[in-house]
């Protein structure tokens, strides 16, 4: 039986680890704001895609330091935050055959956990989804659940072939990539350009940021900004991905970003690890990128009075 452990057991792991349980895996999870409630309960779940269901965890921890026996994967779905020291975090849990596997979202966010546990394989994986979490331990999702996952920082992994065929079996289209690196900068196309808009202009829906055509020429824009920053990367976009991207944008129900939603309700807010990391590859490549860099002065003004007010 394949053991797993979710730290940062939120909206995204509670689903992903209800899928992989549903495969017999041995799933555990740590949490600590629905500790109670999880650990009693564990989590209620509504979801289009593998229908309602309750998950119950194998173990449930408040702590990653309770989990004595190192699993197989260990799966890290916590926000990438200034000052948050993740290979601390998930150390006491991380054996010598333990696979890493970071869902996170970002630009180079794995090079300080590749650097702290060199001898362990390392996954990193991105997440296609619409989920949330509303009282404790419970678990709404509302649309999609894909997710890309490859070794890092290239190259073909069994681990990983293993993996998404759980996460398949389970309902959640997996696809393994041998350029991981290239597929975060493909999702950065739309995470650097729609997150930073959404809040900037005081919690825009994607109909909103979409609705007339000049705020879909300053999204274009945007986009194409972080397709040069991904070329003088060594990870050129195809030429009708920002098309595709906006169109498939259009023909989903309007949503709010994930940053909006943390701006919404006064959580940290991901802007180094989505807009603070590109802007930093434009300048490390010689790269012109005005609108995000302006996004990010604006981010960081947004951030800054709201840490204040807290």
């Amino acid at each position: 039986m394949t053991s797993i452990l979710i730290v940062g057991a939120g909206a995204v792991g509670a689903l992903f680890g209800s899928a992989l349980a549903r495969q017999g895996a041995q799933v555990s999870v740590v949490c600590r704001s629905d500790y109670e409630v999880v650990s009693r309960e564990g989590y209620d779940i509504t979801s289009p895609l593998l229908g309602n269901h309750r998950f119950k965890p194998h173990q449930v921890f408040r702590e990653v330091a309770e989990c004595k026996t190192p699993p197989e994967f260990l799966i890290l779905t916590v926000k990438v935050l200034e000052g948050v020291d993740r290979a601390a975090l998930i150390r006491p849990a991380v054996g010598p055959g333990t696979v890493i596997v970071l869902i996170e979202n970002g630009i180079d966010i794995e090079g300080e956990i590749a650097a702290a546990f060199a001898e362990n394989e390392l996954l990193s994986g991105l997440a296609l989804v619409g989920v949330g979490r509303g009282a404790p331990g419970k678990v709404d999702h509302q649309m999609l659940g894909q997710l890309n996952l490859g070794r890092y920082p290239e190259g073909p992994s069994a681990a990983a072939d293993r993996l998404a065929a759980m996460f398949n079996a389970g309902g959640i289209g997996c696809k393994v990539t041998e350029n991981v690196v290239g597929a975060r900068w493909q999702k950065a196309v739309w995470n650097a350009t729609f997150n930073p808009v959404s809040i900037t202009g005081g919690m825009l829906d994607t109909a909103v940021m979409l609705g007339t055509p000049e705020s879909t020429a300053f999204i274009r824009r945007a986009m194409q900004e972080v397709c040069a920053i991904a070329a003088a990367a060594g990870h050129p976009m195809h030429p009708k991905l920002i098309e595709q991207l906006i169109e498939g944008t259009r023909a989903i129900p309007p949503y709010h970003t994930s940053m909006a939603l943390d701006y919404k309700y006064r959580r940290p807010m991901e802007i180094e690890a989505i807009l603070g990391n590109t802007v930093r590859a434009a300048r490390k490549h010689g790269v012109s990128a005005p609108i995000l860099e302006t996004l990010y002065a604006l981010t960081k003004m947004i951030e800054a009075r709201l840490s204040a007010a807290s």
